[in-house]
């Protein structure tokens, strides 16, 4: 027998053995394959067949497959027995045994398993453009409830879905969004369909006491200090609060309440004197009169609570001044204190800093030499003692003059295991308007297959609208075979795939393999994915996209969907990603590229 022939006996006894395992995995999750949906059986046992696969160093057989001109297995999540059953026969071919399976079990299984994803991707998104695979998912700005104009534009621009998340406004927003987007998509001829994301629960620290009642009135400068726009008072009686004009030029105008009787011997022209919280005398004139007066200066002043204003001999004293929003400055090495009682951080207080938090329930969960993360992962600590009713903690990440630290920022607890539920009582409360009004359900804080149980038991044995399972979690990517597995009971299904909440829970060195995995195992399993966070991001924000994040975008493509968030520059970005998606949508399909026509590179005359 030749060397080629021994090293393919060899081979094909080792893929043999491969497709035996995947017997025994099958036989492993019988109970759980036995209770998918019907239309997810085959990407359920194809993502069992996957995750064994993907348990083992493939490598080396890879290298010795490629040796022969076999295939390399490199693309098996479609349906991964019919790339082996490929292999073995291309194997078995080469040692002289000829084919050991059907052809019918090897041809076209790819076609037959991307069909299966279209479908099951347009159950649960709608329809793709006939010239692009994704589909492009926008979150709706507030706005978008009461001018209709937000939502046709962002349809002219290639929205194929709205996204409306729950941590903000309220049922009578949403509602008015939705019908917006109905109305929109019925002028427009086309099918929007409506994903509502439930906020899950949030731990955040909390309140941080304000500082003193001290507003700035500040003139624009150039350059050279001449002075472009002048400070600007809004003064206006005790107990009233005008609005202040719109389109004035230079910095914001403080408002200052006054008493009526002195507000009342104001008019334009008017001049009002103070010395202000730094000792400085300043002076404004009154140049506008209605319901408030706008009085405007050359110089910038410090107004306190009760600062003492003068005009022709009448004297007030200055009210309403806004508090200082003040933030903390967390420095390596610093002690912090979670503090489950404490309402409020005080900045000025000796010792370490004591930070509430909106969820004490968690703070038997966490143990010693775990970390927290503060504001996306600004902060960095690890925990260095737990008693009933505090944390103590390290700091071992921050800027080394120090990171300041905002209240009612996120807090991640990525080691420890928290005894909370992934639908708080808002979030089922939220969840019959979703089931009312919407066609997709997106879940946060999802770790396990008992949360998307909880999560499936929630929506009822009734329940029409789509479910997407959000992966944001340590444990939800861990465990993220049973929980597709779990999810597959439910028959509309897909992934999100929440980049920002796993890079701060993972930290940014894996997020270059984490979001394939995750991708990987959903196209496995048939799922559809919607691929999130910061996809144009500075384009949406600026109107100017970086050169990373096109490059970013195009791989964001592979998913089915692609969710944009909002900013000033939203419907450029719309604009953007759906040219990206017609140039890439007959080029590539998920990690396969396809070898279509590169018409810069064909000769002149065939380049139309």
């Amino acid at each position: 027998m030749g060397v080629e022939r021994q090293a393919a006996t060899a081979l094909a006894a080792e893929i043999d053995a491969l497709l035996g395992h995947l017997d025994a995995e099958h036989t492993r999750f019988s109970a759980q394959l036995a209770a998918v949906a019907p239309e997810h059986s085959f990407g359920a046992h194809n993502l069992v067949d996957y995750a064994y696969l993907r348990s083992l160093d493939l490598s080396e057989l890879q290298d010795r497959l490629g040796d022969l001109g076999a295939t390399r297995l490199s693309t098996t999540e479609p349906d991964v027995r019919a790339r082996l059953k490929a292999a073995r026969n291309v194997l078995g071919a080469i040692a002289g045994e000829g084919f050991r399976y059907p052809q019918a079990e090897v041809a076209g299984a790819f076609a037959a398993s991307d069909q299966i994803l279209e479908q099951h991707t347009t159950q649960l998104l709608g329809p793709a453009r006939p010239d692009a695979h994704s589909r492009i998912m926008v979150t709706l700005p507030a706005e978008a409830a009461d001018d209709i104009a937000i939502v046709r534009g962002f349809i002219a621009d290639g929205m194929q879905l709205a996204r409306i998340n729950c941590a903000h406004d309220d049922e009578s927003v949403w509602l008015r969004m939705i019908h917006n987007v109905r109305a929109a998509a019925k002028e427009a001829g086309v099918e929007i369909r409506v994903s509502m994301d439930l906020a899950g629960p949030k731990l955040r620290t909390g309140d941080i006491l304000p500082g003193p009642q001290v507003g700035r009135a500040r003139v624009l400068r150039d350059a050279s200090g001449r002075v472009l726009a002048p400070s600007k008072l809004w003064l206006y009686p005790q107990g009233t609060q005008p609005p202040i004009p719109e389109g004035l030029p230079g910095r914001p105008a403080l408002p200052v309440a006054v008493d009526p009787e002195w507000f009342a011997d104001l008019k334009e022209g008017s001049e009002v004197r103070l010395v202000d919280n730094r000792g400085a005398r300043r002076k404004f004139i009154v140049t506008q009169v209605a319901e408030g007066a706008l009085a405007e200066g050359q110089r910038n002043a410090y107004i306190a609570e009760g600062t003492l204003l003068e005009h022709d001999y009448m004297r007030t004293r200055a009210a309403g001044i806004t508090p200082i929003e003040r933030k903390l400055r967390i420095f390596p090495g610093q002690e912090l204190i979670l503090d489950a009682h404490s309402t409020a951080t005080d900045p000025e207080v000796q010792g370490p800093l004591r930070i509430p938090f909106s969820l004490p329930e968690v703070l038997g969960a966490i143990k010693v030499g775990e970390q927290v993360l503060f504001d996306d992962g600004r902060v960095a600590a690890e925990v260095t003692d737990v008693s009933a009713s505090e944390v103590r903690l390290r700091v071992t990440h921050a800027a080394p003059n120090g990171t300041t630290l905002a209240a009612n920022k996120g807090i991640n607890l990525p080691n420890s295991e928290l005894p909370l539920p992934s639908l708080t009582e808002a979030d089922l409360r939220h969840l019959e308007f979703v089931k009312q009004h919407a066609d997709i359900v997106a879940v946060s804080f999802i770790r396990n297959a008992q949360d998307v149980a909880a999560v499936i038991n929630a929506l009822g044995p009734k329940a029409t609208v789509g479910l997407v399972l959000k992966i944001e979690t340590i444990p939800a990517y861990n465990n993220l075979r049973e929980v597709l597995l779990e999810g597959m009971r439910y028959q509309k299904l897909g992934l999100m795939i929440a980049r920002g909440d796993l890079a701060v829970e993972l930290g940014f060195r894996r997020m270059a393999e984490v979001p394939r995995f995750i991708s990987a195992a959903a196209e496995a399993a048939h799922v559809p994915t919607i691929l999130a966070t910061q996809v144009l991001e500075t384009m949406a924000k600026t109107g100017q996209p970086s050169r990373a994040e096109i490059t970013d975008a195009t791989y964001a493509l592979r998913a089915e969907c692609v969710m944009l968030n909002k900013g000033p520059y939203i419907g450029e970005a719309i604009k953007v990603l759906s040219y990206l998606n017609t140039k890439l949508g007959n080029s590539q399909r998920k990690n396969r590229i396809l070898l279509r026509k590169i018409r810069s590179w064909a000769p002149p005359h065939e380049q139309n």
